[in-house]
């Protein structure tokens, strides 16, 4: 990734919040009802059918749902499995991530499992729409720059949230200490 200096993370598909609701299901336990959401739109029925799925897929593989690989191997899909190569390349070479979306926070949560420290330098861009996008994130421990109940995904929140990263580190990078601006320290009235 040579001369990178920010990389941002979408997905873009049908049926991956089913992949992205699974792996939460294996990682994190809870009802499945509570990371299952509306993705695209679907109604009701289609929201029980999809949860069904999901009990499904997690009972079928139930024995190799040991650790974060092995869920990622059984219930994830290949563009999951590239995006936590990215974090984790991304991480090797000091490159900060924006995770935009529910799918890529997955992905992410793959990498938390792996090292609890894994995510130190990604940033969550948004919070989605998505239902359980809101509870991944506090199990994340991540809080987002931005919350527009935006459902599109394929890295728009990301896109969003670049002003907002560039912004911070030019002040952090350009504002002056207070020595170098020759502010002194006030002095303490009687």
């Amino acid at each position: 990734a040579g001369g990178t200096d920010l990389l941002c993370l979408g997905e873009m598909g049908i049926g991956n919040t089913t992949i992205a609701s699974a792996i939460c299901c294996a990682l994190y336990g809870g009802a499945i009802e509570d990371w299952v959401g509306h993705g695209t739109g679907i109604d009701a029925a289609g929201l029980a059918r999809k949860a069904d799925v999901i009990r499904r897929a997690l009972a079928t593989h139930a024995q190799h749902l040991t650790d974060p690989l092995e869920i990622l191997r059984h219930v994830g899909g290949r563009e999951v499995a590239a995006m936590v190569g990215a974090i984790i390349a991304a991480r090797s070479q000091r490159i900060p991530v924006l995770l935009d979306g529910f799918v890529v926070c997955a992905a992410a949560a793959i990498v938390q499992g792996l090292n609890p420290a894994g995510l130190d330098h990604c940033v969550a861009a948004h919070r989605s729409a998505e239902a359980p996008h809101g509870r991944l994130l506090e199990k994340l421990g991540k809080m987002p720059l931005l919350d527009l109940g935006m459902r599109l995904g394929e890295g728009s929140g990301a896109a969003l949230a670049i002003p907002i990263v560039a912004t911070a580190a030019a002040i952090h990078g350009g504002m002056a200490t207070f020595a170098q601006a020759g502010v002194t320290r006030a002095e303490k009235a009687d």
